[in-house]
């Protein structure tokens, strides 16, 4: 495994070389237009390793790969942490030259240790998962994912000994029932290797989910038929109870439940109302709620004006009752009683109008009467007194 910076001095020519511990590194010293001089390459304690196509130190990792008047390769072995440093590409001119080449090894991170705080977690729980890296060179990088979606974990780094590192990244998650199978994957990110992860199986709990299916009738609900619900419930754990009632009232006496089923003999209109089968686990409960209704025998269907559907289902996983809108019940309240005030309005003007003009009238039949009978009768039949009074109600 080869990486390298191009180095030059003068004619003289090197590369700086990755390796991972174990591997072989190539070290190579080349020479453009030679004129004969003697190539060497050196250790980093200076100590010469070929000089020429010898070898004076007695280390048989290394081994001569190709010498020429242009070219000196040597291969080292099985490298090691001890073998990282500055080796040196020696040309004996005047004055000397030499062209450097750093070896740095590389050191693969152990298998990630991947590690649950509970291996089984509730829906809307918050779980944590930590993966370690443990003694690379560098240090590694921990990303993670949960299925094909990335997720950020909070690393921490441990120096050890010659500059080996180990990694621990914490993952911190709340789950819901969807998380239930999916994988959660540690990616270690480091020179050494590629596709280098660990991963677990999210395990989630999650309360039942209910459904109510009408077996019979297949249309609508009429008067002497019968009725069949099945209540199906999911949830994990499985519920370990069912249960049927029916809400607000009490539940017909010859109506029989058999395990999740819910069977009602020779219907009636008595029978309507709201049945509701509620399942339940470890987690929590939850229901699903069927409407009756009951239509006469010769109704082939629903009347036009009617909203009430006999199948009519309404699952309710949380147990949360249903919901009224108060706000247009309050602005319907508050038209019919503006509504209302300005009809007594109205209406009291009318009246009061009518009986002003009344007594008005009686006053002037009386004004010109000498006696009280002469009163009455000009009130009754009026009079053609040019002196007419006139007087207005307002």
């Amino acid at each position: 495994m080869l990486h390298g910076s191009h180095l030059q001095g003068q004619n003289l020519v090197t590369n700086n070389v990755s390796v991972v511990e174990g591997e072989t590194a190539i070290i190579s010293c080349r020479v453009k237009n030679n004129d004969d001089s003697v190539i060497q390459l050196l250790n980093p304690n200076r100590q010469t390793i070929y000089f020429r196509d010898v070898r004076p130190l007695k280390d048989s990792r290394f081994q001569l790969v190709n010498f020429s008047d242009n070219e000196l390769l040597v291969s080292l072995s099985n490298v090691s942490l001890s073998d990282e440093g500055r080796y040196v590409c020696q040309l004996y001119t005047d004055p000397p030259q030499e062209a450097y080449a750093d070896i740095t090894v590389l050191v693969p991170p152990g298998n990630p240790i991947l590690e649950s705080r509970e291996e089984i977690v509730s829906e809307g729980n918050e779980t944590e998962i930590t993966c370690t890296a443990m003694g690379s060179k560098p240090a590694s990088t921990i990303k993670w994912m949960k299925g094909d979606q990335p997720l950020q974990g909070e690393a921490t780094v441990e120096e050890l000994y010659d500059r080996m590192f180990t990694v621990t990244s914490r993952l911190r998650l709340t789950v819901s029932k969807e998380d239930d199978g999916v994988a959660v994957i540690c990616i270690i990110d480091h020179p050494a290797v590629k596709d280098f992860q660990a991963q677990k199986y999210l395990e989630v709990q999650y309360k039942p989910e209910v459904q109510i299916v009408v077996e019979f009738p297949e249309g609508l609900t009429r008067e002497g038929e019968n009725l069949e619900l099945t209540c199906r419930a999911k949830g994990k754990p499985q519920p370990h109870q069912i249960n049927w009632l029916k809400v607000d009232d009490d539940f017909p006496s010859h109506a029989v439940i058999t395990g999740s089923d819910l069977f009602i003999e020779n219907l009636n209109k008595s029978f309507n109302g709201t049945y509701r089968c509620v399942a339940s686990n470890l987690v929590g409960e939850a229901y699903d709620d069927y409407i009756l209704y009951v239509y006469d025998v010769l109704t082939t269907t629903p009347p036009p004006t009617t909203t009430t559907i006999s199948a009519f289902q309404d699952s309710r996983a949380d147990g949360a009752p249903q919901k009224i809108d108060h706000a247009v019940i309050g602005g319907i309240v508050a038209v019919v009683v503006f509504a209302m005030l300005c009809l007594l309005i109205v209406l009291g003007r009318y009246f009061a109008r009518h009986k002003g003009t009344y007594f008005t009238h009686e006053a002037k039949g009386a004004d010109d009467a000498a006696d009280a009978d002469t009163a009455i009768i000009n009130a009754e039949g009026g009079h053609n007194n040019s002196d007419d009074k006139k007087e207005y109600y307002i």
